[in-house]
């Protein structure tokens, strides 16, 4: 992923030294080449994801683009920041590379779950995982609230089982399991919150150019030590996407940019409020079909 980017435009290419630079070791190489297995690692794909996006929104500045407000969601969050001028980008990489570390560590592998429960309010999302939580004496909690027909919940594998059967039975249409590494956005993750903490505790952080929103409220921060408070508290607090996106239309956005690889969060748009125009940048193509539509736009 990034590699037609940074073949095309030197200042993806400059974006991926960067993050070579920053990391000590090529995730250039790893974003273009693979192997899959090991881009899936969640601290290499966390720094990846985050570089893929700072260099399709670099890209974006250089043809005059540039953002009024920003969100993020989950590790997304922390591209919004960089965006913002929050955080530097070669400080960020290497804190989320350290994130995502300390998420894989926090739980042991197979002993959490997430899942997707579809077409279910997240008020009757929340009821089943209260009842799921006292009948197994286990952690489960909504991670997600991505759209109004989607919610994921998150916790120790047993207790998410039990919440999605209990999820159907109040009217769900479905209940995926995910295909995860941890269980991300849950009280599980507190030994991984303390370390994000700790990371972002000896980092320069600066009031953000534009407001961003945080996942953890929905609300918008406009300080640097709110940015940290939310970047911290997101590490096992409820990513509340919905609300995000009802921030930034009230603040004025009808324009949605995605960066990054894939088009999940034009996805969960068109879900949440289908007036609203979502555009995404993750190659020279959809640069090109954006960047026309924006100047169809203007």
């Amino acid at each position: 992923m990034g590699r037609e980017l940074a073949e095309q435009f030197p200042i993806a290419r400059q974006t991926f030294a960067e993050a070579d630079e920053g990391l000590g070791f090529p995730l250039s190489r790893l974003c273009f080449d693979g192997p899959e297995e090991d881009l899936k690692l969640t601290e290499n794909t966390q720094p990846a994801i985050l570089t893929v996006s700072i260099a399709a929104a670099r890209v974006l500045a250089e043809h005059g683009i540039t953002p009024a407000l920003a969100a993020g969601h989950s590790l997304g969050e922390w591209s919004a920041h960089v965006a913002a001028g929050t955080l530097d980008f070669k400080d960020a990489v290497r804190a989320v590379k350290a994130r995502g570390r300390a998420m894989q560590l926090a739980v042991p592998a197979g002993q959490g779950g997430m899942a997707a429960i579809l077409m279910l309010d997240s008020a009757l999302v929340a009821e089943a995982c209260s009842e799921a939580a006292a009948e197994t004496g286990l952690v489960v909690q909504a991670a997600n609230l991505n759209s109004p027909g989607q919610t994921v919940i998150s916790g120790a594998l047993a207790a998410v089982e039990k919440a999605s059967a209990i999820c159907k039975a109040k009217g769900a249409r479905r209940a995926v399991m995910l295909p995860v590494s941890a269980p991300f956005h849950c009280a599980m993750m507190q030994p991984a919150q303390e370390e994000v903490a700790r990371v972002l505790a000896a980092l320069t952080m600066n009031d953000p150019r534009i407001p961003v929103a945080a996942n953890v409220t929905g609300g918008l921060v406009t300080t640097a030590d709110a940015a940290r408070d939310a970047l911290v508290r997101q590490v096992t607090g409820t990513v509340r996407w919905v609300d995000c996106i009802g921030t930034l239309k009230s603040a004025g956005a009808d324009i949605f940019v995605e960066v990054g690889p894939g088009k999940v969060l034009c996805g969960l748009l068109k879900q949440i409020d289908s007036e609203l125009k979502s555009l995404n940048v993750e190659d020279a193509a959809s640069l090109e079909k954006t960047l026309a539509e924006l100047k169809g736009a203007v």
